[in-house]
């Protein structure tokens, strides 16, 4: 593959990482302006603007009136079935990602036991999560917590799953990030919880900020 062929194909990913960032976002059922899912996602006003537009037109989203001349944004059937489409079609781009995800999540639970943890919060949930749990199951380290912000989803395995403001009152040694599509997200939730950043883990590259950078076990 050549060079611009895989500047094409890298575009062409992130463009359906952002999708799928919104429609994630939007198919929570809340009443989000783009101003909201600005703030909640770490992107652009802009770049909201133009995808959204984007998703519009495709008949993904519909756009409906709220009080104080503003709008907000809901998922149609047809969205739903495209943030499925592109849930999977991520997960194999990068690199079969889910696939690889236990023998990753394994690897870093390893490195982070052998260097002296023994206790863990995890950060976000999805389906990658029961992946990092079951990973967590061969090593000595304890799930002290799970944290989220979307808390429909009451427990994880019988551990109660709180806001991410909850994760001050736990006691850990490390936070993982146990979630794709949101991790760059929950990143910042973190930080903003006043977690350092030396104690965040993630197998998956994360947005920081300051820029993007790679996962690496127990950096």
């Amino acid at each position: 593959m050549n060079v611009q062929n895989m500047n094409k194909e890298k575009l062409e990913n992130q463009d359906s990482y952002k999708s799928l960032q919104l429609l994630d976002e939007i198919s929570k059922g809340d009443q989000l302006s783009q101003r909201d899912l600005s703030k909640n996602l770490n992107i652009a006003l802009g770049l909201v603007n133009s995808y959204i537009k984007n998703l519009v037109s495709k008949g993904y989203v519909t756009i409906r009136a709220i009080p104080s001349k503003r709008y907000a944004y809901y998922l149609t059937p047809k969205g739903f079935t495209e943030k499925t489409r592109l849930t999977y079609h991520l997960l194999q781009d990068y690199t079969n990602l889910y696939k690889n995800a236990r023998k990753d999540f394994r690897s870093l639970f390893y490195e982070l036991n052998n260097n002296g943890t023994k206790r863990v919060v995890f950060a976000g949930v999805d389906e990658v999560t029961e992946i990092a749990y079951l990973s967590l199951q061969e090593v000595d380290i304890t799930l002290e917590g799970v944290v989220d912000e979307n808390i429909k989803r009451a427990e994880f395995f019988k551990i109660p799953v709180l806001p991410f403001e909850d994760v001050k009152n736990m006691e850990y040694q490390n936070v993982i990030i146990t979630t794709f599509v949101k991790r760059d997200y929950v990143y910042q939730r973190l930080l903003e919880c006043n977690v350092p950043s030396g104690h965040i883990h993630t197998i998956y590259d994360v947005e920081t900020g300051k820029g993007r950078i790679k996962a690496e076990a127990g950096a």
